[in-house]
């Protein structure tokens, strides 16, 4: 023990200090790829969808390929010639001049055929430097840590950081200029004229309710409220599964998949189980109750159309995690993580008032709290840039009106929901509460309740109680309570509602 208490106080002998790397880069590729895009502009469009100006390591390089971008987009001819006069004149680069430098890269050029392997190249070089920019980083933080932070807070932003390497190649989008935001706009239109539906965001099945919304749009935060029993989680879900159901995708040139139609959901159930969920969506599709389903109450032939429908869906791209009480930095964790290995395209998140925020917050308490939780799941929205259907209680005030329609103020911790959310949808069914009040059979006033209660069976209304960008007001829906479906409703054989 003597001789171990010597050898740690014996002073350490400094490291010696490792080498200095090159970064990773290849300049002979760079050469290659601009030399064809000289050559052929053709080969310009089969790297541009994922190669930019800053992945390439040479500086002059960068400057060469988004001037020849400029003239291609522009319809113009990009080569040498034109070139040269919107480049440096006086400048030499490894002892050439810019004509000469340009007339080499041509000269070496590869095919247009291997545009796209070198242009990966590249792109996969700057990833790589990327990515020791960011290890670089997190090691200076863990040695020099501020005193109020923690390794969790650390993992969590090392994540973050992962995934925008990963996703985008880059750590932020700064200043957009307004023709990159109006290109963007006019190609948010040519998709919404190719989806179907004719919509620009994504389509929840729900007729009535995609027309007044336009769809699911990305990076808004919608959050969706009701009372017990109104039927939010079934609504959910309905609207989970008709996303995943509509999926299609196609291969881009980097060789991720691209969403055209329908998306992939990633469900996050803090309070049912996966397989409870599973249930419910089955009860959905087949129309056989799923208290039915728990009972083992079925008979062979709706043995058989489970089984059936179990083939047709159990490849949908709808991936839940049934983690109770998660953080929202969890979350946020595991929803960077499902779209980078798998494509993420809705996060439905039932509901915010199980989860949890961070340690100083809930300390402060739960309004707090609750204004963190909607404030980081509208920025995961914008960073991820997909739609976020996040479930919310209502508070028992809506119990003691008369009149039972939901109102912004309901929403419990209101203050920060209703502010961060750009869209706020209310479950409402009337058939609920008239069940309630049933008066004494045989009486005036059970006569009255009957026709009532006729008048609004299987009915429901989801109210459009905010909306940034559209109107509000009611969509009139059907509800089958016996497999908890929500469905368009059929107006032209009860035109009563």
């Amino acid at each position: 023990m003597a001789l171990l208490d010597s050898l740690a106080r014996k002073p350490q002998a400094p490291a010696a200090e490792p080498p200095a790397r090159t970064l990773p880069h290849n300049i002979e590729a760079e050469q290659a790829l601009l030399g064809a895009i000289l050559i052929n502009n053709e080969a310009f469009y089969r790297v541009s969808d994922f190669l930019e100006p800053k992945h390439f390591f040479e500086p002059i390089h960068a400057e060469i390929y988004e001037l020849a971008g400029r003239f291609v987009r522009l319809n113009k001819r990009a080569d040498p010639i034109s070139l040269k006069d919107h480049l440096p004149s006086d400048l030499i680069i490894e002892g050439l001049s810019v004509n000469q430098y340009l007339a080499r890269l041509v000269a070496e050029a590869t095919t247009i055929i291997n545009a796209p392997d070198y242009g990966q190249n590249i792109y996969n070089l700057a990833v790589r430097r990327a990515l020791i920019e960011v290890g670089a980083e997190i090691v200076n933080l863990a040695y020099e840590a501020p005193v109020e932070a923690t390794p969790t807070t650390h993992i969590e932003d090392a994540e973050r950081r992962l995934y925008e390497v990963a996703e985008k190649g880059r750590y932020d989008s700064g200043f957009s200029n307004f023709a990159n935001a109006l290109t963007k706009a006019v190609d948010m239109t040519a998709a919404a004229y190719k989806r179907d539906g004719k919509l620009s965001g994504l389509a929840t099945g729900l007729r009535d309710l995609d027309t007044k919304m336009g769809g699911l749009q990305a990076s808004d935060l919608i959050i969706l409220a009701g009372r017990p029993g109104m039927g939010k989680t079934a609504l959910a879900t309905n609207i989970a599964y008709n996303v995943a159901k509509s999926w299609e995708g196609e291969q881009r040139a980097d060789g991720h998949m691209k969403t055209v139609n329908g998306g992939i959901v990633g469900f996050f159930s803090l309070e049912m189980s996966a397989e409870q969920l599973a249930t419910r969506i089955l009860a959905e599709q087949t129309g056989i109750p799923s208290s039915r389903m728990r009972r083992g109450d079925i008979n062979d032939s709706d043995f058989d159309a489970v089984v059936d429908r179990v083939r047709e869906i159990q490849h949908l791209p709808l991936y839940i995690d049934e983690t109770g009480g998660v953080s929202v930095a969890q979350l946020a964790a595991r929803a960077r993580r499902l779209k980078r290995q798998r494509g993420l395209d809705l996060i439905v998140i039932d509901y915010i008032q199980l989860m949890q925020g961070s340690t100083r917050r809930a300390m402060e308490g739960r309004v707090q709290e609750v204004t963190e939780i909607t404030t980081s799941l509208k920025a995961l929205a914008k960073e991820l840039n997909v739609p976020i259907l996040a479930l919310s209680q209502l508070s028992r005030q809506v119990e003691s009106r008369e009149d039972k329609h939901p109102q912004l103020s309901d929403l419990r911790e209101s203050g920060s929901i209703e502010q961060d959310a750009d869209v706020v949808l209310f479950v409402y069914r009337e058939e609920y509460y008239l069940a309630n009040k049933e008066p004494r059979p045989g009486t005036t006033e059970h006569e009255k309740w009957r026709n009532e209660m006729d008048a609004v069976d299987g009915k429901a209304e989801l109210i459009v109680g905010k909306q940034r960008h559209g109107p509000t007001g009611p969509v009139l829906l059907q509800f089958d309570a016996e497999v908890t479906r929500f469905a368009n409703l059929d107006t032209t054989h009860r035109p009563d509602f």
